[in-house]
């Protein structure tokens, strides 16, 4: 019987490029340093991040043990045939590599789900596990490392966060001044905060607690979530650097590790900041990364970070376009462009479900386009990496409702906003 099951009888719980990217960085140094509302410390610039951190010197004969392997089939999965597993992962374009692979779990049926988790699947009516659910989630339960390699929409984000809540439910209680227990990094502000979502959803019913931990907004409630203690903890790199440092929280509990976008994260150049978090981790963890490409950065990351792991491709490996998607390419000369967009706009408008996304390479020709565009009536808004996350959340609520139907972008935007479509 897990500590958590036998304790919960007598215990209740209450649980461009770098012109953007440097802002994006949780606003290293500036909103996210001590720079800024940092109480008069001093100015984080020309410092590296982390360099105050200094790796322990884990000795894993004096580490608690932990449980992390709660997988038990039922026999329905471990009954089907070689040809009915083969024949699944070939329809779903599941690629595997590693050793000891479990069969897929193909339906909810197939496996006994805790209660907490079959009562928010219903509610939320999800009919069957998406593929990289299938055949991720008896990986994770297993307590292996994995690394899912699928394109953003795949399911991913349930993908990791319903075996966190399993792997959290079989351990000890958080202690006062523990830190968390699942720890997830994610490139932005906006996919944190959508992660956030999904984690509260799941974790509600069992009295997990999470919080979201990012740059651009007040440091004061989110040291508090932490000081209270949280089991999940979704953070951008740079802010998780700057509590690290502060001694606001550490990650001694931490088992559970996921990164997220980690192609993302490393084209910010987050790598850095990575390392630094990843050696406050104890090294027999539980691993999982996630990307939607595989490059020689993301393999070598996965390298130094996992051990014995299995490697899950939903699609191609290579960089390719969405085929759901129509794709039209228009070679123009710059000054043709404002033209163009107008044409396009136009032509959209005739639409009934008529939502638009205009990505541009900097901040300042986000701000002129979107002048341009109100100037001449167009509802259109912006976000880009000067915004506070107050407006950015205004102008993404705006968009989703679709009074300001048209969203001016950096790649600030690039991935993790599906639910605003």
């Amino acid at each position: 019987m897990s500590y958590r099951s036998r304790r919960s009888r007598s215990r209740s719980r209450s649980r461009s490029r770098d012109r953007d990217r440097r802002r994006d960085r949780d606003d290293w140094g500036s909103r996210g340093g001590w720079g800024s509302g940092g109480g008069g410390r001093p100015s984080l610039k020309g410092r590296q991040p982390g360099e105050r951190l200094r790796k322990p010197r884990w000795d894993l004969t004096k580490l608690t043990p932990f449980e992390k392997n709660f997988y038990q089939p039922t026999p329905t999965v471990l009954n089907r045939s070689p040809y009915e597993v083969e024949k699944y992962r070939t329809d779903k374009e599941i690629t595997l590599r590693g050793r000891n692979i479990p069969n897929p779990i193909q339906y909810f049926s197939d496996y006994n789900f805790p209660d907490y988790v079959m009562a928010e699947i219903r509610r939320q009516g999800y009919e069957q596990p998406t593929p990289i659910q299938g055949q991720g989630w008896p990986i994770s339960l297993q307590g292996r490392d994995f690394v899912g390699i699928a394109q953003t929409g795949s399911g991913k984000t349930l993908g990791y966060i319903l075996p966190a809540i399993v792997h959290i439910n079989h351990q000890p209680y958080l202690e006062r001044g523990d830190g968390p227990i699942a720890l997830i990094l994610a490139p932005t502000r906006e996919l944190a905060q959508q992660i956030l979502t999904v984690a509260q959803d799941y974790g509600a019913s069992s009295k997990i607690r999470s919080t979201c931990v990012f740059g651009g907004a007040p440091k004061g409630p989110q040291i508090r979530d932490l000081e209270r203690g949280v089991e999940i903890c979704i953070a951008t790199p740079g802010r998780l650097i700057d509590f690290l440092e502060a001694g606001k929280t550490n990650l001694r509990r931490t088992t559970y590790l996921v990164l997220d976008e980690a192609d993302r994260m490393l084209d910010m150049g987050f790598e850095p900041q990575i390392r630094k978090i990843v050696d406050q981790i104890r090294p027999d963890r539980q691993t999982l990364m996630w990307s939607a490409t595989w490059p020689k950065e993301v393999r070598n990351l996965a390298e130094d970070f996992l051990k014995d792991y299995i490697q899950l491709n939903v699609g191609s490996l290579s960089l390719a376009a969405n085929h759901n998607i129509l794709q039209i390419v228009d070679v123009c000369q710059e000054i043709e462009k404002d033209t163009k967009l107008r044409q396009l706009l136009n032509e959209m408008a005739q639409e009934k479900a008529n939502k638009t996304i205009i990505f541009i390479e900097t901040k300042r020709k986000v701000e002129d386009v979107t002048r341009g565009l109100r100037s001449t009536g167009w509802p259109a808004m912006c976000i880009h990496g000067d915004k506070s996350q107050q407006e950015r959340d205004w102008v993404l609520s705006e968009f989703r409702s679709g009074r300001a139907p048209i969203l001016v972008a950096t790649d600030v935007a690039a991935r993790g906003l599906g639910k605003y479509g």
